[in-house]
């Protein structure tokens, strides 16, 4: 491996505190400026792209910090070599199809350090190799868990070693996060496409009720779902699950209840039954530390609303009388596997809604940590007795919006609308 060169400290010599500071102070400028700098590098669908334009960043940004002059980037092939993506630097690249093989002493030494510095007197450099890229010194990294990337650097000139590792460790370090960045976005943006395709892509035709419903993530993906489920021409099932948090793990968990749902719901199966076996399945699977709360209701064209409310919001049914709650039901799901679950059963009439929601709506806070509450959405079902069932669910979102002061819910928010056909 290569020798420090002159500027370094000779081996024993005291500390020397105010060259320590200053060093000091150059790593935490030079954390500063990387992370500024590589945090406006757009991250596009091809990582090879993106890796690309970072190391183009690094050439022409980090001069006066790193002593490189060229920057190349190889991708893992085969499991057998390393072949050259992308190259910059001032003499032509290698012909198309350059690679190394994973044999190569200097990738032997990387993949077991994730950062070395050679030169061409060190006994593993191959002339051989290095030739065809004018290389004399240079310095390499790996990047990802599974080793795929390689980032390597020409060196120009003389260099502190121990000063240019921890540059390099630092590149590699915020490199690296940007990676784990685009890998998650690809997993959330897979996840929201699933969740997305899960939910009702259009208000269900249900003989002359006026059906509407819509949910909110406060992130990409959240533990928020509704869905329409028809058992028959004269049953349509209804359902809003809420998982506990927000995030990817509460989506997983509230799809398992969706799917559950769709795959054990039939027309002459008790509800109860449904809910119980749901139940027992949330229980054993592996987020089992997490509940999920549902409420589930089966309509009829005559207007009989059968649910079962498994530790959900109580749903709300406005009729002529007032505002009846629909709590009937038992716990959240997940936590017990032996809960026991009761049906409610309502009447809808000419010109009933039934409102049901999820507590990210009732739970808004607006600045000063008050509820936006349960009085104010009957306030909203009362105060609007004509409004179609979209229009309602608009209304809903925009006056929690207004309380809360936010653009974006801080929790999951889900509301569903029905409405009886009036006579």
């Amino acid at each position: 491996m290569a020798q420090s060169s002159a500027g370094d400290s000779e081996p024993g010599a005291p500390p020397d505190r105010a060259a320590g500071a200053e060093r000091a102070a150059l790593y935490r400028s030079f954390w500063r400026k990387l992370e500024s700098r590589l945090s406006l590098v757009a991250m596009q669908p091809d990582l090879t792209a993106t890796l690309d334009t970072i190391i183009q960043t690094l050439l022409r940004e980090f001069r006066p910090e790193l002593p490189i002059v060229a920057g190349r980037m190889y991708e893992m092939a085969g499991g057998d070599r390393y072949v050259l993506r992308r190259w910059h630097g001032t003499r032509p690249a290698p012909e198309a199809g350059y690679s190394v093989p994973v044999t190569y002493p200097v990738i032997q030494a990387l993949l077991e350090r994730g950062l070395v510095i050679m030169r061409e007197t060190d006994p593993e450099f191959d002339p051989k190799i290095e030739s065809p890229l004018g290389v004399t010194a240079f310095a390499a990294m790996t990047l990802g868990t599974d080793n795929r990337w390689l980032l390597s650097f020409s060196i120009d000139g003389e260099y502190d070693r121990e000063r240019l590792l921890y540059l390099l460790s630092s590149v590699q370090h915020v490199v690296g996060q940007r990676i784990r960045q685009w890998r998650l976005r690809d997993v959330m943006e897979e996840a929201r496409m699933i969740q997305q395709s899960l939910l009702p892509r259009a208000s269900p035709s249900f003989g002359q009720y006026d059906i509407h419903g819509q949910s909110i993530p406060a992130e990409g993906v959240g533990g928020d779902l509704f869905d329409f489920i028809p058992l028959s021409d004269r049953i349509l099932g209804i359902a809003v699950a809420d998982s506990s948090g927000h995030g990817l793990p509460a989506a997983l968990q509230a799809r398992d209840v969706i799917t559950g749902l769709r795959m054990g719901i039939e027309e002459n199966l008790k509800i109860v039954s449904t809910i119980e076996k749901l139940n027992k399945v949330i229980n054993r699977s592996t987020l089992a530390a997490r509940f999920v709360s549902l409420f589930y209701g089966e309509l009829e064209r005559n207007g009989n609303f059968i649910y079962c409310s498994a530790g959900h919001p109580p749903g709300l049914q406005m009729h002529r009388d007032g505002i009846k709650h629909l709590a009937q039901g038992g716990m959240v799901l997940g936590p017990d596997p032996e809960a026991r679950y009761e049906r409610g059963y309502v009447e809808m009439r000419a010109d009933d809604v039934i409102l049901l929601y999820s507590d990210g709506i009732t739970e808004a806070t607006d600045p000063a940590g008050n509820d936006f509450g349960l009085e104010r959405l009957e306030r909203i079902l009362t105060g609007h007795p004509a409004l179609d069932a979209k229009a309602l669910v608009d209304l809903v979102f925009r006056e929690v919006e207004k309380f809360s002061r936010r653009s974006a819910p801080a929790d999951d928010q889900t509301v569903v609308v029905v409405r009886h056909p009036g006579r």
